[in-house]
């Protein structure tokens, strides 16, 4: 069994796009629209830790700020995924936590909700994706639920430990027990999209390039 070091470097070298086509082909969740991409123009692959948040505070107050557990809890191969589904309009994550987390080196972080402070993600090198962005502090408005614990991001359950591939098109959980599954057909599709790429490139007819053989291309990369 391939490591999770040697997993990832794998994934790295793909494509949200990709890996999307690969889930297709086994008939699984996974990717996510309408998750973008704050800043830096970085393309993030790593292993997931979760953060859920709710509305209810704590009895007897808070015992940590959000985040923090999982930033400590976290390595140099982590992406940190944070849900924020209350539907009050506040920040689920900020600058304070962002820089902690570089310090760390967490790879990034995806919000299933609205993040703050994105200028200084920008400023700072961190890459940040998220359903929205918001000025309002968590601060009195949401508190954490819990940390490494399944979370939901869109319709699909997260668990910690799933793989992540996040880009400009969108964001790609892969369940921890299929990866070794996944890889070699997302592999298999770029490899042959490089192909076709190089045909037009060299001329050939893109109507002949893109005919029967790309549009049953996932029936055969299994």
């Amino acid at each position: 069994m391939a490591t999770r070091a040697e997993l990832i470097a794998r994934l790295e070298k793909l494509d949200a796009c990709a890996v999307s086509d690969a889930l297709d082909s086994f008939g699984l969740k996974g990717a996510h629209s309408s998750i973008a991409r704050r800043s830096t123009r970085k393309r993030i692959a790593g292993t997931v830790q979760t953060v859920k948040l709710h509305a209810t505070e704590p009895v007897g107050g808070s015992k940590r700020h959000l985040g923090t557990a999982a930033i400590e809890a976290s390595d140099d191969m982590t992406v940190i995924v944070v849900e924020q589904r209350t539907g009050i309009d506040c920040a689920g994550w900020g600058g304070v936590l962002a820089n902690a987390a570089r310090v760390k080196g967490v790879r990034g972080v995806i919000m299933e909700g609205p993040a703050r402070d994105i200028d200084e993600y920008e400023e700072i090198g961190f890459p940040v994706f998220s359903r929205f962005t918001t000025p309002h502090t968590a601060r009195g408005r949401v508190w954490e639920e819990a940390m490494g614990i399944p979370v939901m991001v869109g319709d699909a359950l997260v668990h910690p430990g799933d793989y992540v591939i996040a880009d400009a098109s969108g964001v790609v959980f892969v369940p921890a027990d299929r990866i070794e599954e996944i890889l070699p057909v997302a592999e298999k599709i770029v490899e042959k999209e490089r192909l076709m790429t190089r045909d037009v490139l060299a001329g050939k007819p893109v109507s002949e390039v893109m005919g029967t053989n790309y549009e049953n291309m996932l029936k055969g990369s299994k």
